[in-house]
Parts: structure tokens; C-alpha cells; sequence
């Protein structure tokens, strides 16, 4: 396979100077070396003289050594750069070389071209909008000290002004007004005496509907005028104003554009919400200020619901989608929820494809903020641990709210982030009165004030407590409401003052009511350590059937001890699960338990290795224990189900391995980080993968399994070399290739030798990634994997063709292909097909090369991968046109930028650009 986009370099001019490789920022060190890439950069596929650039770098500070030391800044810059031919040496002088649009200003120019060309408002819309994006700050701003460079900084200031200010004038023209005033509010405020920006606000105003606000602009900016320049505003503000005033039909909206999907991660809200007048009041206040809002309280106040409540309250005031997080700072069986997997999350949600996922957690944050820059959007970031854990994932965008919600004060957060506190206390007395008229109608509650004002004082004014009590009285409307009040009066543990006291006794007797098997489940289900959990898995903890274990659900739902928050998936308050270990701690034996635990261990890796296997099912699979009596795994058969299972119970698996590290169960730590792993991998969840092969590690470790680290190694260095932590790759890789040695497992040592290959090809060293791949062919030999074989030749014969030995590469892809076809592989036929395609275009036989990309086609649409789909309709493209076939040629490049788009994929908008050259030449 080749990559659509070459090299993968981006050199990032508009912000900090820095280098994308492979969508990882490179930092480049150094104020001179900094320099010498802007210029060249901005000089992109030309020649700068030597004298030039020392001229720029240095200035009137020119050292005697200044030639030298340019040589030297160069060799460094391409190791950056990850290309010895990135930067030529060509008279008089370099050029950068990284292909078309290598640095974002290119990329930002040739948008804004497109915006300029186009007779489409809403092509100019999405074109624009991309084009702005790519600002990340003043532009080359850490590079001060050039004149020239900062005349280029003033220049590239004002393309991101003028696309701005085209990217309102064609959202206005769409119809986008209303998400249009925070951005051109806050453009106004940098740049005071614009009037085509006050324009732009005024009638985004008016066309929202606040006509005296659009007046007030223009009379403010009318007076600062006077002030400030003794001047008025010009003729077209002034008829503006005028034609605001009689609300003139000539400046009224256009029809509406077609509604845009947005992110709407909200849990639904909780139909029986009341009270929290005043703190609603006080969000209220707050939501055109931006920012971030901590609503804190103690455990079980509704901090949630009030959240979830305004939230969807306010959702009209944000238009560009609401984003949501549980962050599970405070769940007593996991761990909280890490911030780069919380953006991941986000940054799915706004429409950022797999492909662009950074690696990197900061990089994860810059395109976060870059995402949501301009945008009006609420995030909800729900149960936080500590300031921390929120500080990564809050906006950065003054358009923004983010609403906080934590047991903890996050005093930190109020003072360094200016964030305004909604401290949320326990319910008044009217409030817990109205909770209950809602649960149960206002008759019964009338009918009983007494027992009512009881029931709040004995549940302490929790709304948890409170639910639960009306969920008892609901269901058995012949008890009387001082009957229910007199149950917990009953109760011993009840101690007054004690919130969390009085709580705990409303569950204790809610368990009481619950059938002897069901209170059983109910402790078990608090060793489950995911955030929520299917119910084959609840039948393997209990060690009991899907027959048996349905009711018992069924009557823990009814009793709202339990919630199925999605359909065939549970999940406990995290009140009610610390309660539940309490009483597992308190009732079920330690052997019971364990036993329970490694049950659970069992169903959780046994399902997970048969996903696994139904995904890469040539794939060396490795030996496990038989389940424990009473497991019953899930058996997903097809590729489709197996990935919707691993996307179901990748947070559960999350939390199995570091359950089972510290549980004694060693061995289940190790072999479930590995069945993880894959999955992990294909949808870049780097960090994840990372964490777990470093306690897979740990544990294998500690029992002395050889075996187990050496699957952990080597999958820590792949993990590392996604993450370009290469020479961490190249030490946990050798590490593994030793164990494998000293346990005899050549498989493990074939695959390791195939990685290390794959790593050192990564860096550019094919020769040592075809010595690597060679080697793992011999052992793949000496074990009869054919697959393994395969999948080695063909990465022997694309190695042969990067070092342009094509015959070679024929060879090897070939015999790759036999083998392929043998084990019925159609990933691999399909990645070799492409690989001989390759070949046979560098050898000019482009006839023969189309044959094999179509073959390639027919297999990837078989097994949905669309990316590499696109690639080869890429690599068919430019056979047809090696062969003067423009038409072919078209129709080949329009079809990959057709799954591109699809995809959101950003090397659409390189192949967009070769579709109009070729356009440009078929005319000619």
C-alpha cells in the first residue's frame, strides 16, 4: 500500500512554528532553526538563496560562521522533517519539497481560492470554515525578531481577517445568523473600528431577532468614531441603520440551509426533575459569559440531574451541539476517566475522523480547542475528580460553556480559571415535597402532609433517597404513607446529621424488599468494574443462566437499584454500587467473591479472544485456561458483531485488566490487554492501548510469565512506535524477541521480527525493515503459518519496491499472493494486489498495474476497508493517466474523494486540488 498523502509532513506556520508527521506534532528546537523552516516554508517549492536566508535568520547579528551553521540548521531540519529530500540543496540555494499543501498556509490559500472561485454559498461556507481553522494563533508567533518574518506574520494576520470576514458574509447569505454573534462580537472587540465587521453584526443581530442590539452596535461604534478619529461611519453603515430602523424587507433573512447534524451527547433528562430555582437563576446569569460553571455538592444531591436538566434547558442558546462526559471521578470500582479519552470522545462527536486522530494527548487538546474555536457549544463534564482531570477538556473558547460537575469544590479551577461556582445543597423542604408530588401525584401526597414531611426529613432532603422511597411507595399504593415512614423509622441505622448515614439506610431497607437471589445479585454486580454492563456478563458473575438472570434484572430495575440505560445494558448509581460492596464486603464470603470475580475474568476474556478471532481470524491466537463452571461467553461469529461487541465493552475491558492486576489474577491481566489490543489499535485509542500492555507487563512480571511478557513487550512497542516513541519501540521489541527466544515460541518471534521491520520502515530505513522482514519470513516458514508467511512476502516485496528493486517486489508479492489465496485471506490478497500494482507502474507496464488495483478494489469493498479503498482508486488514477486516459483517470480520482469526504477524511482536499489540475489540462 502507498499513502495518499506521501510523506504525511505539514510544516505549521499559522501559530507556533512546528512540523505534522504522520498527524504527530515534531517540536522544532531553537529560535534560528525555527526561522530558517518559516522561510523556506513560506517559499514552499522554490529556491531561497543562501544569502537570503541568512539574511532573514540573522540579520544585522550575522556570525562569520552564518554558512555553517545554515548546513547544520538544514541536516537538522530534515530529521524533523522525517525526509533526507524534504529540504534540497539546489543552487543557489534549499527548497523545501514536501508536495502539495506542505504547510498550512498553502493549505489556508488555496481554500480560500476555492471559497473566492465558487458560485455555491455553502461550498464557500464549508471551505472557508476549513480555512480558518487552520489558525491556531498569531501566526508565526514564535518567531519574533525578523522584520521579514513579521511583515509575513502581519500579512498572514490579515488573511485570516479577510477570510473571516468572508466566512460571515457567506454564513449570512445561508442564513446562519444566529450562530454568527459570539464570533463576530468577539471580532468587533479586537478590531474596534471596522465597519464592514460592525456591519456583519448588525445585521446578524437583526436577523436573530434583537433589533435594538444591531441599533446599539452601530451607535457605539458611531461614538467611538468621534471620539477616537472625529469621524462618522461611512454611507453603507449609516443606510444600515436606517434600514434596521423601518426593518426594511431588503435585509431580512434568506429561507434557512438544510439543518447540519451537530453533537447531542446528553443523557435524557429526568422526567420528575423540580426545584434548584435559584440555581438555575444563577446559570442562567452566567451562559453568555462563557467559561466553565463547578456545580458541587455531596453525593446523591442531584448534581447530575440538575446539570442534565439545564443543559437541555439551554440547548436552543447552543447551536453548534452539546458535548457530554461522565468522568467518574468518584466511582468506587473504576478509575477515572482519562482526559485524552474523553476527547477522543469529543472529538468524534465533532465530525474529526479516525485518520486525523492525533496521537499525542496535547496535540488531542490543540485540536480540540481548534474544533470548537468560533462554535457555540455547552459541555457538560459530569462527575469530575479534581481540577486536572477537567482542565484538558475545558473549550478554551469564550462562545463556550462548560458546566462542572463534582463532589470536590475544585477550588483550583475558581481560582486559575476564573470558574463560577454553583455549590448545590440538599433539597428545601418544599422542594422534597414537590419530588414526591411528582413521583406520586398530588393526592397522595396531600392526603398525608405529615408522613411527608417525615419521609424528607428521614431521607435527609437526598433526592436519591428520596426516589427511592417514592419508587416503593409507587409500587404499592394499598401502603400508606406513614406506613413507608414508619419502615424507616424501623431502620437502626439511621443517625442523625449523618447525610451519608441516613442514605444508606433508605438502601438498606430498598434491599430488604427484594427477593433473596436478587439482593445476591445485587452485592455481586458490585465487583463489575465498568461503567456498565450487559447481561450475559451479569449471568457468567452469578454464575447462573440468561433465563434465571433476566427476572432478577427485571426486579432490580422495578426497585430503581438498577437502571438499563441502553438497551441490554445496566449500570448503578455510584451510591447504590459503593453500598452494594459494602454489603458483599459484609455478607458474601471472600472464596465467593473471588470466585465471582474470576468468573466474570473468564466470560470477559473468553468473549473477548472469540471477537478477536472473528476479526483477524488468521490471526496467532494465544492459549487460554477453560472458563470456570457457571461461564457462559458470547460467541460473536461474524466481523460485524464482534466489532459492535468490542465497541459495546471496550470501557468494561478498560477496567478488567487493572481489576484483574490487582485482583491476583495475573494471567487473565496479561492475556486481556492482549485481546484488546487490536481493537485499541484500529481505532487509535493509543494511550489506552499503552496503559494496558503496561500493566499487562507488570503482571506477567510478577508470576514470572515469559510468554505473557513477551506478547507485552511486543505490544507495548507497537503501541510506542504509533505514538513515534521509536526508540522506546525498538528497546520493548528487541525485549520481547529475547523472551520468545527463551520460551521457544517462534511465532512470537516471527511476529516481533515482521514489527521490527514495520518500525524501522516507519523511520525510513527500508534496508534494515527488509533485513527484519526476511528473518520474519524464515521463522514463519519453520512454522507452517501460510498467513503469516503472506502477509511477511508481501511486506518483503513492498520493501523490495521502496528500494526500487521492482522485479524483486514481483516476485515476492506473487508468491504472497498464492499463499494468500490459499488461507483464504481477502485482507491480505487485497493488500498485495495493490502492492503488485506498484510495482508494475514503476516498471511503465500501467496495463497490467490497473488489473491488479482492481482486483485490490473488488477485496477492500469485500472487507469495508474504505480508506485503503480510496487509496488504490488513487494509485488506478494515476496508471489510467500514466496511459493519457484522462476520463478513466477522472472518474478513478473522483470516486476516491467521493469515500474521502465520506470519511472526513483531510487527503480529499489533496486529490480535490489534482482533480482541478487535471481539469485545468484536459482543457488545454
Amino acid at each position: 500500500m502507498i499513502s495518499i498523502a506521501g510523506t504525511g509532513v505539514r510544516v505549521r506556520l499559522l501559530g507556533p512554528v512546528e512540523v505534522v508527521v504522520a498527524g504527530s506534532a515534531q517540536a522544532v528546537n531553537g529560535l534560528r532553526r525555527k526561522a530558517v523552516l518559516a522561510t523556506l516554508a513560506l517559499h514552499a517549492g522554490r529556491v531561497v538563496s543562501v544569502d537570503r536566508l541568512i539574511d532573514v535568520v540573522w540579520g544585522d547579528q550575522l556570525p562569520a560562521t552564518a554558512a555553517n551553521t545554515l548546513q547544520r540548521h538544514v541536516s537538522y531540519l530534515r530529521g524533523v522533517l522525517g525526509e533526507p529530500g524534504s529540504i534540497v540543496a539546489r543552487q543557489p540555494g534549499y527548497l523545501l519539497d514536501t508536495g502539495p499543501d506542505s504547510t498550512d498556509v498553502q493549505a489556508a490559500e488555496r481554500l480560500i481560492e476555492l471559497a473566492r472561485r465558487s458560485t455555491d454559498r455553502n461550498e464557500q461556507v464549508k471551505h472557508l470554515t476549513a480555512a480558518v481553522a487552520l489558525w491556531r494563533g498569531p501566526p508565526l508567533a514564535d518567531v519574533a525578531g525578523s522584520a521579514w518574518l513579521e511583515e509575513q506574520a502581519e500579512h498572514l494576520a490579515r488573511l485570516r481577517l479577510e477570510a473571516e470576514r468572508s466566512l460571515a458574509e457567506a454564513r449570512l447569505s445561508v442564513g446562519e445568523h444566529a450562530g454568527l454573534v459570539p464570533g463576530l462580537e468577539r471580532l468587533v472587540r479586537q478590531h474596534p473600528f471596522d465597519e464592514h465587521l460592525h456591519a456583519q453584526l448588525m445585521l446578524a443581530l437583526y436577523r436573530d431577532g434583537r433589533q435594538g442590539e444591531a441599533v446599539a452596535t452601530y451607535r457605539r461604534l458611531r461614538d467611538n468614531l468621534r471620539e477616537n478619529l472625529g469621524i462618522d461611519p461611512g454611507p453603507r453603515l449609516r443606510d444600515l441603520e436606517c434600514a434596521i430602523l423601518r426593518q426594511d424587507t431588503a435585509i431580512a433573512a434568506p429561507a434557512p440551509a438544510a439543518a447540519v447534524p451537530v453533537a447531542a451527547q446528553l443523557p435524557p433528562p429526568v422526567p420528575t426533575f423540580t426545584g434548584r430555582d435559584a440555581e438555575i437563576a444563577a446559570l442562567d446569569a452566567l451562559v453568555d459569559r462563557g467559561g466553565a460553571v463547578v456545580v458541587s455538592g455531596t453525593a446523591g444531591v442531584g448534581k447530575t440531574a440538575f446539570a442534565v436538566h439545564w443543559a437541555h434547558r439551554a440547548a436552543a442558546r447552543f447551536p453548534d451541539g452539546q458535548l457530554y462526559v461522565n468522568l467518574r471521578g468518584f466511582d468506587p470500582a473504576a478509575t477515572p476517566t482519562e482526559p485524552a479519552r474523553a476527547l477522543h470522545g469529543f472529538l468524534e462527536a465533532l465530525g474529526v475522523p479516525a485518520a486525523r486522530m492525533p496521537s499525542d494527548p496535547d496535540t488531542m487538546v490543540s485540536l480540540y480547542r481548534t474544533t470548537v474555536a468560533g462554535k457555540r457549544l455547552l459541555v457538560v463534564l459530569d462527575n469530575a475528580r479534581d481540577a486536572e482531570q477537567v482542565r484538558p477538556l475545558l473549550p478554551g473558547s469564550p462562545d463556550c460553556l462548560a458546566i462542572v460537575t463534582s463532589r470536590d469544590q475544585l477550588i483550583p479551577l475558581v481560582v486559575t480559571e476564573s470558574a463560577q461556582p454553583v455549590p448545590l445543597g440538599l433539597l428545601s423542604p418544599g422542594e422534597a415535597r414537590d419530588l414526591l408530588v411528582r413521583r406520586l401525584g398530588e393526592r397522595q401526597v396531600a392526603a398525608e402532609p405529615a408522613a411527608v414531611d417525615d419521609i424528607a426529613d428521614r431521607c435527609a432532603r437526598l433526592p436519591i433517597a428520596l426516589a427511592i422511597v417514592a419508587a416503593r411507595a409507587a409500587t404499592n399504593r394499598h401502603f400508606s404513607l406513614a406506613a413507608v415512614a414508619g419502615e424507616l423509622g424501623d431502620l437502626d441505622a439511621f443517625r442523625a446529621g449523618d447525610e451519608a448515614t441516613d442514605v444508606r439506610a433508605v438502601f438498606s431497607w430498598s434491599c430488604r424488599t427484594l427477593s433473596p437471589p436478587a439482593a445476591r445479585l445485587f452485592r455481586l454486580l458490585s465487583l463489575h468494574p465498568g461503567p456498565d454492563v450487559a447481561a450475559p456478563a451479569v449471568a457468567s458473575l452469578a454464575g447462573a443462566d440468561g433465563q434465571t438472570i433476566g427476572p432478577l434484572l427485571t426486579e432490580l430495575t422495578r426497585a430503581n437499584l438498577f437502571t438499563e440505560h441502553t438497551y441490554g445494558r445496566y449500570a448503578f448509581h455510584d451510591l447504590l454500587r459503593a453500598y452494594a460492596a459494602d454489603l458483599a464486603d459484609e455478607t458474601e464470603p471472600p472464596a465467593e467473591r473471588r470466585d465471582a470475580v474470576h468468573r466474570l475474568l473468564d466470560h470477559c476474556l473468553h468473549t473477548a479472544h472469540a471477537a478477536d478471532l472473528a476479526l483477524h481470524p488468521h490471526f496467532s491466537a494465544i492459549s487460554l485456561p477453560p472458563p470456570r463452571a457457571g461461564v457462559t461467553p458470547e460467541r460473536p461469529r461474524s466481523r460485524s458483531a464482534a466489532a459492535a461487541w468490542f465497541t459495546a465493552e471496550v470501557p468494561v475491558l478498560l477496567a478488567a485488566v487493572p481489576l484483574a492486576a490487582r485482583s491476583g489474577f495475573e494471567g487473565h491481566a496479561w492475556r486481556l490487554a492482549w485481546t484488546l489490543a487490536g481493537f485499541l489499535h484500529r481505532q487509535g485509542h493509543w494511550q489506552d492501548w499503552l496503559g494496558t500492555q503496561q500493566i499487562a507487563l507488570a503482571a506477567a512480571s510478577r508470576i514470572g510469565d515469559q510468554a505473557g511478557q513477551g506478547h507485552a513487550h511486543r505490544s507495548l512497542g507497537l503501541a510506542c512506535s504509533r505514538l513515534r516513541r521509536y526508540d522506546e519501540a525498538d528497546d520493548h521489541l528487541r525485549r520481547a524477541l529475547d523472551l520468545f527466544s527463551d520460551v521457544g515460541d517462534d511465532a512470537g518471534r516471527a511476529h516481533t521480527c515482521l514489527n521490527l521491520g514495520q518500525l524501522a520502515e516507519r523511520q525510513g530505513q527500508h534496508q534494515q525493515a527488509l533485513r527484519h522482514s526476511r528473518r520474519a519470513l524464515t521463522l514463519f516458514r519453520g512454522t507452517g503459518n501460510r498467513a503469516g508467511q503472506g502477509y511477511t512476502l508481501n511486506a518483503v516485496g513492498w520493501q523490495e519496491a521502496l528500494l526500487g528493486d521492482y522485479h524483486s517486489a514481483l516476485a515476492s508479492c506473487g508468491e504472497a499472493l498464492r499463499m494468500l489465496q490459499e488461507v483464504d485471506d481477502v485482507q491480505g490478497q487485497a493488500d498485495t494486489w495493490d502492492s503488485l500494482g506498484h510495482a508494475h507502474h514503476q516498471l511503465g507496464d500501467d496495463r497490467r498495474a490497473i488489473a491488479c488495483y482492481e482486483h485490490a478494489l473488488e477485496l477492500f469493498t469485500q472487507v469495508h476497508d474504505r480508506y485503503a479503498e480510496a487509496s488504490t482508486y488513487v494509485n488506478l488514477g494515476g496508471s489510467h493517466r500514466a496511459l493519457a486516459d484522462l476520463g478513466a483517470t477522472r472518474a478513478a480520482w473522483s470516486r476516491a474523494l467521493t469515500i474521502l469526504d465520506e470519511l472526513g477524511d483531510a487527503d480529499a482536499d489533496s486529490i480535490r486540488a489534482d482533480l482541478e489540475q487535471l481539469d485545468a489540462t484536459r482543457q488545454h
